[in-house]
């Protein structure tokens, strides 16, 4: 997707995305894997990172 290193880490690096409203937070991943942070949207605990390709169809 990114064409070079520093958009790629910019892009993907500590985002994460919540499983119930779809918004995105940056937060590291063990903030996320101990369930500290919460979405700023619904109060959520669970989260996905980001993926880095999107599926075609």
């Amino acid at each position: 997707m990114a064409k070079f290193p520093e958009a790629e880490k910019r892009m993907f690096k500590d985002v994460y995305i919540c499983y119930k409203c779809k918004s995105k937070i940056r937060a590291s991943y063990e903030k996320v894997k101990k369930k500290v942070v919460k979405c700023r949207r619904c109060d959520g605990k669970a989260f996905r990172p980001k993926n880095k390709t999107r599926a075609k169809g």
